[in-house]
């Protein structure tokens, strides 16, 4: 492809705080999407909505974790 190019594997701390840093950004977002979704969109009580916004954030961590130690 034209314009691609490959980097370089980012070796030390850098890479690694970027790693947890994306960690934290998909369990963010998961949250906060489920818990609208639940309490705005569905209706659910306070309870219900926290519940299922820890959840998803658990399993958007899981699998952000395992993409970034690929």
């Amino acid at each position: 492809m034209r314009g691609f190019q490959v980097q370089e594997n980012e070796v030390g701390r850098g890479a690694a705080m970027k790693a947890w840093r994306t960690i934290a950004l998909h369990t963010t977002v998961a949250a906060g999407f489920m818990f609208l979704l639940q309490r705005y969109g569905l209706s659910a009580t306070l309870e219900s909505s926290l519940l299922w916004a820890i959840v998803f954030g658990g399993c958007a961590a899981g699998l952000a974790y395992s993409q970034a130690n690929r």
